[in-house]
C-alpha cells in the first residue's frame, strides 16, 4: 500500500465465497500496480486500514470491472469507502460494445486473452492453499485493467463520451451496502407476491427457520432449500411435505416435523399485510388518459431508441426507463423531471432539450 499511494492508478477485483458459505465475505484482494499483480488475503490480515487509505485517495484511480459487488462487499467487511473510480464495462458500454465481461472486453480492445472458468469463478475462495490454477485466474483479474483503461480511455475522448463515463463512475462509487431489514426480508422472496395473509405469515416463519439453518451450517439460504419450497409449503401447508419437488433434506421426518410445528405457530399469527408499493408517483390516471400515457411511453421509448441507433450504443444508458414513465403521465414540469435522482447532468446537456422538443410535439 505504501507502493500503490506513490502512483497513478491501481487496477482491483475480489473474490468472495457466496456460492458456498453464509453470511458471505471476502476472501481474496486482487490488486495490480502498474504490470504487476498482488493477490492481498483479507483472511490472513487484521488490519486493512492501509488499503483503505488508498482506496478514498482521489488522486488514485481505481479501476474495477462491473465494481459494484467489489465496492458494496469491502464496504459491509471492513468499512471501506472508494473515491476516484475507472470502471471498464461502464467504458466499453459507452463505446457500444455487446459483450461487456472482462475476457470479452480484454480482447477486443487490446487483445489479451484470459479465461473466466465459471468453475474457477464460483469455487470456494474461502479454502487455503489456493491451487496454482486459482492465483494464475485471481491475477488474470487485474493484470490488464491499467492497460484496458488506457485504450478505453482514449477512444472515449475521441467520442467525446468521457464525461459521460465519468459521471457514471461518481455514481458508482457512492454505493455503499445497506444491510436488509430482516423484518421484512421474506417479502422479497420469489413467487411470493400472489400468497394471502395467512400464507404469508407461515412464509415468515419458514424464512426464519431456513436462515437460522443457514448461518448454523454456514451455507447460503439457496443451497438449505429453494425459494420456491417456502412458497410452495406457505401456500399449502397441509400438503405432505416430502413429495414437494426440490424439498432435499427437509424432506426427512425429523425436518418435516419442524416445519410442522412451524407452520402451526405461524396459524396463529397475524396475518401478514403486504405493504403497498409507494412508488407510483403522479395524478390517478383515468382509462383514456392512461391509454395516452402507454402511448406516450411507447413513443418515448422510440425516441430514446432513435438515439441509440444514431449513437450505436444500448438506449437504455441515454435516458432512464423510470424516468420516462413519469413524462409520459406528466409531462408538463421538465425542470422538475430534470431535478429527478435517476437522471444524470450528461444526459441532460446531452439529450434534454432535443427530449423537451420531442414531448412537445406529442401533443401535436
Amino acid at each position: 500500500m505504501a507502493e500503490a499511494l506513490g502512483e497513478p492508478w491501481i487496477g482491483l477485483d475480489i473474490e468472495g465465497n457466496g456460492f458456498y458459505r453464509y453470511p458471505e465475505q471476502v476472501c481474496l484482494i486482487q490488486i495490480s500496480i502498474g504490470d504487476t499483480p498482488y493477490l492481498v488475503d483479507p483472511l490472513d490480515i487484521k488490519d486493512l486500514g492501509p488499503l483503505g487509505k488508498v482506496l478514498s485517495e482521489p488522486s488514485i484511480t481505481k479501476i474495477v470491472h462491473s465494481g459494484d459487488y467489489d465496492i458494496r462487499s469491502l464496504h459491509r467487511d471492513y468499512g471501506l469507502v472508494f473515491d476516484g473510480v475507472f470502471d471498464t464495462s461502464i467504458a466499453a458500454a459507452f463505446l457500444g460494445s455487446k459483450r461487456l465481461g472482462l475476457d470479452a472486453i480484454l480482447k477486443e480492445y487490446i487483445d489479451a486473452d484470459v479465461s473466466k472458468d465459471k468453475r474457477l469463478q464460483r469455487s470456494d475462495w474461502t479454502l487455503r492453499p489456493l491451487t496454482r490454477e486459482a492465483i494464475v485466474y485471481a491475477a488474470d483479474d487485474v493484470r490488464y485493467l491499467g492497460e484496458a483503461r488506457s485504450v478505453l480511455t482514449e477512444q472515449l475522448v475521441e467520442k467525446g463520451r468521457m464525461d459521460w463515463v465519468e459521471e457514471e463512475c461518481r455514481r458508482l462509487q457512492s454505493v455503499r451496502f445497506e444491510p436488509r431489514d430482516e423484518q421484512t426480508a421474506f417479502l422479497n422472496v420469489k413467487g411470493s407476491r400472489d400468497l394471502g395473509g395467512t400464507a404469508l405469515a407461515i412464509l415468515r416463519r419458514l424464512y426464519d427457520l431456513r436462515e437460522d439453518e443457514a448461518i448454523g451450517r454456514d451455507r447460503p439460504p439457496f443451497k438449505v432449500v429453494s425459494d420456491s419450497v417456502l412458497v410452495d409449503i406457505s401456500r399449502d401447508p397441509d400438503q405432505d411435505y416430502s413429495v414437494i419437488k426440490g424439498i432435499g433434506h427437509w424432506a426427512r421426518s425429523d425436518a418435516r416435523k419442524r416445519i410442522g410445528t412451524v407452520v402451526e405457530e405461524a396459524r396463529s399469527d397475524e396475518p401478514v399485510q403486504r405493504p403497498r408499493n409507494q412508488t407510483r408517483r403522479g395524478p390517478h390516471l383515468s382509462n383514456k388518459e392512461r391509454e395516452q400515457a402507454n402511448q406516450n411511453l411507447r413513443d418515448l421509448k422510440q425516441w430514446r431508441k432513435s438515439q441509440g441507433e444514431s449513437l450505436e450504443l444500448d438506449p437504455s444508458l441515454l435516458w432512464p426507463t423510470v424516468s420516462l414513465g413519469r413524462i409520459s403521465r406528466q409531462s408538463g414540469n421538465m425542470e422538475d423531471e430534470f431535478s429527478e435522482p435517476e437522471v444524470r447532468d450528461w444526459q441532460i446537456k446531452e439529450f434534454g432539450e432535443g427530449l423537451e422538443r420531442f414531448i412537445s410535439s406529442l401533443g401535436d
